[in-house]
This record gives C-alpha cells, structure tokens and sequence, in this order.
C-alpha cells in the first residue's frame, strides 16, 4: 500500500510500526446538527481504506471520536432547552445511523471528550510543565515557539501565519498563533481545573485520545477532511511535538471536500445536502459508488450526471451478478471461495496505488464484463463463473455495495423451468404470469 502523506506531500510506501499492524485514528464530528455530505467522504475513504488493508491480512484498530463538547452544542442545548448530552446522543446516534447507511463499519473504538477529561486536564499541566503552554486568568494557552518546525504540515512559513493571525490578535496571548489548550466559562457543560472552571481546547481533545486509545505518542495513520489539516491537524501535531518529541502519525491522510453543481457547500448559499436525505433518496449503495467513483484526494463535484451514471453502473453489476447467481442455483452449484487471481491483482493493485478507487472500479466492470461473457458460452464453465462471482463479491465488499446474493428454493426453480417452456411454447398468457410472480420476487 501506497498512500500520499500530507507531511511529505509524496505517495510514500506504507510501513506499518508493528508487522501486520496499523493503527489509525481520523477525526469525528462535533455532534451538533446532522451530518452533512461532506462528513459523509471521510466515512466512506476510510472505511475503504480500512477494508483494502484487512483483506491483504493486516489488523487495523480503527478509532473515530465525538466532539461532545463545543460552543455549537451548547448554544443547540440552550435554544431546545435540553442538556449537551441529550444533543451530542442524538446526533451520534444520526451520524451513526448514516455510517452504517454508507454500509461503513463502526470504528473499534469511538471515545468522546466528554469521557477523556481527567486526561485532558493531566496532558495541559504536563504541556505547561514542559514550558509548551502558559496559564492567563483561568485561560491556558500553546506556546507555539515550542515547537520548532509549526507550519511543516500545512507547509506554511511562520511569517505567513503572524501575518493573518494578527488580525485577530489576543492581547492576552504571547504570540498570537497560540492556540486555547483550556477555556475558563460560566456558561454550559464545564469541569473543575488547576486553573478554572471551563472547558478544553479541540484541538488538545484528538491528541489525548489517540494516546489514551492507541497507548502510544505515534500511530500509523491520522486521516481527515483536508479542511483539518490546518489549524487542526497542525495544532495536533504541535502539542505532541512538544511532549513527545513525534509527529503523533507516521503518515497524515486528508480527503478533499465536496463541491455541489460546482459551488462549494456552505448553509449561507442554502446548499447544503445532507447525508440521510441522500442516502434516503438514492440508497447506500448508490451514494457510496459516487463517493469513489473520484479520487478520495481530489475535489468532487456533485451533480443530477454523476448520481445517474452512479445508478446506470450499479444496475449493471447487479444484473450480470443476478444473472451469474441464477445460472449457478438452477445447476445445483455449490458457491466456492477461490478467487480470479488476475482480476483481484488488478483491483488491489488500484488500491494500493494511493487508494486509486477509480482504477479499482474499473476492475469491477472488467469482471462484470468478463462474468457477462461467461454466462452465455456454451457449455457453461461453472467453476470459472464461480470464481468471477467470488471475486465480484470481495471487491464489492471492499468497495462498500451490498447486493443480496440470489438464493433460490426448488418451488422457484421449478417456477423458472415452467417459465422458459412457456415461453418456448409460445403459451405468452401463462408465461406472463409466471415471469411476473418471479420478478416480484427479485430473480428476474
């Protein structure tokens, strides 16, 4: 597996801390309002990467958190007149609900901050005995001139950054890039400190998690929307710098955002598409085949096209695999697990490549193709359609699409041999109802 890393900006061979092992973190939602498409993309690349690995044999200890703790929470709890719990359950719940619409796995672990906060709290004060933070009237801040390489994961020079974060200078601050590790306030969910009543920082939350799940400073992989990578990623980075002396993640992997009809997403212009709405629309299968039917790094532009090639595609594996599935019930064939080793090549091999899921698509109508071909030679080579089957079946489970394996009784297959007669004899009145009693139970 090769992935491009953020860090490097280069397309950089995977190698793994531990043999067989990766352990990977991407940044969750702040659980205020239901997830928007764009959430959607990271659920989708990452489940994707996560499976390519698992079916060349590594483990992968996938974690994901909850931002239950944020001012647009509050300011939700306060206007619905509930607690922060009740909106932060909610909208896991909703985020969850569409995580497994996309048919993405649950991470293996999903830690909220709320329940990290004694940790939080023991990582400020070791971060401000170390020097790399300071306290100001109940307010704890990053000193970001500890940490001697800011900016190399966003790549932007120091210089750059004083200029635009002077616009919004702190007084209270030393530099004004210093970033809020605590926040005193009086107002909403808060927790006793060494230094206030308040609550944490983001971009401290992620770090504490990732060391308290993975209990380590540096992990394989820290994925994310493109639109982290600075200031959150980079803030990240630079508190475990400072304590650790490591990058928090040997590889950093960002997906790019979404575009809708070539305009960016933003609630102010009212375009706004959300995930369940979408997945409600078109199903999980449709929306997940257009999230990869792009590069996970590129911009995608979602449009009325792209949904309907999304749909066009998809029915045609659906059928050449129905078609495949039938052929193999009515010969009493028994489903195997042996793969057609140029075609899977050929698919991980895309995969491996960057996540290049395009390419990988393609391999998947290759092996339609090539299914096609093969249900209509004569004889039939069963054990070379069985094959084609399985091997549709691993890439599809990859690629996240879910189609229900045709399973035959013998009262439907004698239905279907009583169907072909009829039509062979030209008896249309009683093969019509025969194939409308088979259709409306999904053979035909």
């Amino acid at each position: 597996m090769k992935l491009y890393n953020s860090y490097s900006q280069k397309i950089e061979p995977l190698k793994p801390i531990q043999d067989n092992k990766i352990s990977m973190y991407v940044c969750g939602p702040t659980v205020y309002n239901y997830p928007h498409i764009g959430n959607a993309r990271p659920i989708v690349v990452f489940d994707t990467l996560k499976k390519a690995l698992q079916v060349q044999g590594y483990n992968v200890t996938f974690v994901s958190n909850y931002t239950d703790v944020d001012d647009k929470i509050i300011n939700a709890a306060i206007e619905n007149n509930v607690s922060e719990k009740e909106i932060t359950d909610k909208y896991i719940k909703a985020y969850n609900e569409v995580r497994t619409g996309l048919h993405a796995d649950l991470p293996d672990v999903a830690p909220r901050v709320t329940e990290t906060m004694d940790k939080i709290i023991s990582f400020i004060e070791e971060l401000i005995q170390k020097g790399a933070a300071y306290q100001v009237d109940g307010d704890v801040y990053f000193r970001i001139e500890s940490d001697p390489i800011y900016g190399e994961l966003s790549h932007q020079k120091m210089d750059d950054l004083m200029v635009g974060a002077r616009i919004d200078e702190n007084s209270k601050k030393e530099n004004p890039l210093d970033f809020t590790l605590w926040k005193q306030t009086d107002k909403g969910i808060q927790w006793d400190s060494p230094w206030s009543k308040g609550r944490p920082g983001w971009h401290t939350e992620c770090v504490v998690m990732i060391q308290d799940v993975f209990k380590t400073d540096l992990i394989d992989i820290h994925g994310g929307g493109l639109d982290l990578k600075f200031p959150h990623h980079e803030n990240e980075m630079a508190q475990c710098q400072a304590c650790n002396h490591t990058r928090l993640a040997n590889t950093w992997v960002h997906n790019g955002m979404i575009n809708i009809d070539g305009t960016k997403m933003s609630k102010s212009l009212g375009n706004v598409r959300w995930a369940k709405d979408l997945i409600a629309q078109f199903g999980g299968n449709v929306v997940r085949w257009v999230m990869i039917s792009v590069q996970y790094r590129a911009l995608m532009n979602l449009t009325d096209e792209v949904f309907d090639v999304a749909i066009k595609e998809l029915n045609k594996i659906q059928n050449a695999y129905k078609q495949a599935c039938l052929q193999m019930e009515l010969a009493n064939i028994q489903r195997g697990n042996q793969l057609d080793d140029d075609l899977w090549k050929s698919f991980i091999d895309a995969l491996n490549d960057d996540l290049n899921t395009p390419n990988a698509i393609t391999t998947v109508l290759d092996t339609v193709k090539s299914i096609n071909q093969n249900i209509r030679k004569r004889p039939v080579d069963f054990d070379q359609i069985s094959k084609l089957v399985y091997t549709l079946e691993r890439e599809l489970y990859v690629l996240g699409i879910e189609f229900e394996p045709l399973k035959l009784t013998e009262q439907d297959k004698e239905m279907y041999t009583a169907w072909r007669k009829a039509v062979k004899e030209k008896d249309f009145i009683t093969a019509d109802q025969y194939r409308l009693t088979l259709q409306e139970k999904g053979i035909i």
